[in-house]
């Protein structure tokens, strides 16, 4: 087959598998997924970058997203009627000894706010909509054939680590495959799984083998302690 003809077919493929369903064929999440306020804003970054969009389209809510900015001068664009006088004055009079509790109490008073109101029409909106087709599209198998593997990175006891490619974005990843029969829980999968912070590496994607447990996880091109 022409070279030109399989690159094309090849790049269908990926469009295929990477596109967003339809989302009447995602309504059905809306009964089986936890659709809390911190479960869809807080703990998940699409539903927290889906959220912020949702505000920016909406003139009153707007004015919570841009709490930390704006909400001090009554004057300003984004002022907050909803905070009270008294949290605004320990604020400004907090400001030159800034610590991690300078805007516990206003933030707290702002997530109550976006809780209410604004989360109940973004529940009806069209960005919930497009969280529900990310969820599917997320919930879809995934194999070994969405990735090329490279050179190993390491080797443990219960696994080795090697540095891989996913197919359909291009991007590198560390693929980490676990034997499952030296594995008594799936602990490290667990974790990675709820945590994202700068200082671990991240979960992108997680599948199984016959006779083993992938993780793909982000690629660290610095080296190791060794060589430090």
């Amino acid at each position: 087959m022409n070279s030109g003809i399989t690159s094309n077919l090849f790049h269908v493929n990926c469009h295929l598998r990477l596109k967003l369903t339809h989302i009447t064929v995602c309504e059905g999440l809306r009964e089986t997924l936890d659709l809390a306020f911190d479960s869809i804003c807080v703990e998940q970054l699409i539903g927290k970058c889906l959220f912020r969009e949702f505000l920016d389209a909406n003139e009153e809510a707007k004015k919570a997203s841009k709490v930390i900015q704006h909400f001090m001068d009554p004057s300003a664009k984004y002022y907050c009627p909803f905070l009270s006088e008294d949290i605004k004055t320990k604020v400004k009079e907090s400001h030159e000894t800034v610590g991690d509790h300078l805007f516990a109490a206003a933030l707290a008073i702002t997530l109550g706010f976006l809780r209410e109101a604004p989360y109940i029409f973004f529940l009806e909106s069209m960005y919930l909509k497009r969280f529900l087709q990310w969820k599917w599209l997320e919930m879809q198998p995934m194999d070994a054939d969405w990735f090329l593997d490279f050179h190993v990175l390491g080797r443990g006891g219960f696994g080795e680590v090697s540095a891989c490619q996913m197919k359909f974005t291009w991007k590198l990843y560390a693929g980490k495959k676990l034997n499952k029969k030296r594995l008594q829980k799936l602990v490290e999968k667990r974790i990675l799984d709820k945590v994202h912070s700068c200082l671990i590496v991240s979960l992108a994607y997680a599948f199984q083998t016959k006779n083993e447990l992938c993780l793909i996880i982000t690629i660290m091109n610095g080296g190791d302690l060794r060589i430090l």
